[in-house]
């Protein structure tokens, strides 16, 4: 690619193809901010991206990967994340809404996933410093402001199973108490006590507020 080169690639399998050697190309510094562990739809593709690059830590080569609480939806994407720990890659929390995905390397690539969508989803790639050097400028600030990652699950984010994720979703629903119960297969009563035992556990003072924080956590999905 040349210095202002901008490409888009439709599917995991093209990016791979036209841009898995800049994965491999990979000297100082990987950088990656992504709402969740879900950008990839073709496992295998992911793999192969990753086979091509050092391990952290190898000839100086710094790993930083930022993400939402939705990636810490479910056990199993928890363990991913600590087992990405004890690798050396450095991962931290954010609490502000992040893009699909945004890969930054050596601060002279950037590739950028577009939303999903029918069909194979939208990589850019590009090699524009200014458009880099914007986006990094970018990351770094809300690297800056996330919490670690150990740090982020010694914390106070309950671990919720379904059943009380269930009701979470009654609440933003705007159902009424009667609805979501007799919805849930619950007396009146046990909905009321689970649904106070939430707003416990989210430290919130009100429904309104259980809902918004379960949204911040993404314990609702």
């Amino acid at each position: 690619m040349t210095a202002e080169q901008v490409i888009t690639v439709r599917g995991d399998a093209e990016l791979v193809a036209r841009a898995g050697h800049l994965f491999t190309g990979v000297r100082h510094e990987f950088v990656c901010a992504a709402r969740d562990l879900a950008t990839w739809s073709q496992p295998g593709a992911r793999h192969s991206v990753a086979g091509r690059m050092p391990g952290p830590g190898a000839s100086g080569l710094a790993v930083r990967k930022l993400y939402t609480p939705v990636a810490l939806v479910d056990e199993a994407s928890r363990t991913h994340l600590r087992e990405a720990v004890a690798r050396g890659i450095e991962v931290r929390i954010s609490s502000t809404p992040l893009p699909h995905e945004t890969i930054v390397i050596d601060r002279r690539v950037m590739i950028l996933a577009g939303r999903d969508q029918p069909g194979p989803r939208e990589y850019t790639v590009t090699t524009s410093p200014t458009l880099v050097s914007g986006v990094y400028a970018l990351f770094t600030a809300a690297w800056d402001a996330a919490t670690e990652l150990t740090a982020y699950l010694r914390g106070d984010v309950p671990h919720l199973d379904e059943d009380s994720r269930a009701v979470l979703r009654a609440l933003g629903a705007g159902h009424t108490d009667e609805t979501a119960a007799r919805h849930l297969g619950l007396s009146v009563r046990t909905y009321r006590r689970r649904v106070a035992e939430l707003m416990e556990a989210l430290d919130a003072g009100s429904r309104f507020q259980a809902g918004l924080r379960a949204g911040e956590l993404g314990l609702t999905g």
